[in-house]
């Protein structure tokens, strides 16, 4: 009787018998994969011959493997198709974003050229009156170009109802004839991009007469 014809009283497995237990699952598993894509491939070519009574069998198999191919040949398309759209998308919103921010220089450098024309003007020569004047030719068309982007001043004037989303309360302050919670004094002016507060204009609150 041999090693392995002997009864195995040792409950302990040994190195030696350890090797045959996990090889030959692999080899067997690597031998049917070969044979499997054997098959497959000569099914694919019209290869495959048929032993009698499974003509059926080749013929659905050969179907089953055009359609498989068919499918995963549409799928490569289709993420090819979805990543090129992707790298496009990618592309068109740079390109989208460099064309507005371009627009938006092309609107103020006209008006860094009028800055340049008053700094260039001799301080001895000018007075007061024409700087100041200069200072507001230059800030109407800075705000025309502002405007023309959708740009919008939040100017509040005294005695208006305290609105929170375009207001910011910077303090409580009494003021004659102005209702509690309206605004008493402004105090600096807000901007908004069509119905999108950019900056919210800050004012004074006139108090209730019980606030504390």
């Amino acid at each position: 009787m041999t090693k392995h014809d002997a009864p195995n009283t040792d409950p302990e497995v040994t190195e030696y018998d350890i090797p045959e237990m996990d090889a030959e699952p692999d080899v067997a598993d690597a031998d049917r994969a070969d044979r499997v894509e054997e098959i497959q491939r000569l099914a694919r070519s019209g290869e495959l011959e048929a032993p009698s009574g499974a003509e059926e069998i080749v013929e659905a198999l050969t179907e089953t493997l055009n359609a498989h191919d068919e499918l995963f040949a549409k799928l490569q398309r289709a993420v090819a198709d979805h990543q090129n759209f992707q790298r496009r998308a990618g592309i068109n919103e740079r390109e989208a974003g460099t064309q507005a921010l371009s627009g938006v220089l092309q609107g103020i450098i006209p008006v860094l050229d009028n800055f340049d024309l008053a700094l260039a003007q001799d301080p001895e020569t000018v007075t007061a009156q024409q700087v100041v004047g200069g200072v507001a030719v230059i800030r109407d068309e800075l705000m025309r170009v502002l405007r023309s982007y959708g740009v919008a001043p939040i100017a509040p004037a005294v005695g208006d109802e305290f609105n929170p989303v375009e207001h910011e309360a910077m303090l409580r302050q009494s003021a004659e004839g102005v209702e509690p919670g309206h605004i008493a004094l402004a105090l600096g002016v807000g901007y908004k991009l069509g119905d999108r507060v950019i900056r919210p204009a800050k004012v004074a609150v006139a108090p209730a007469e019980d606030d504390a």
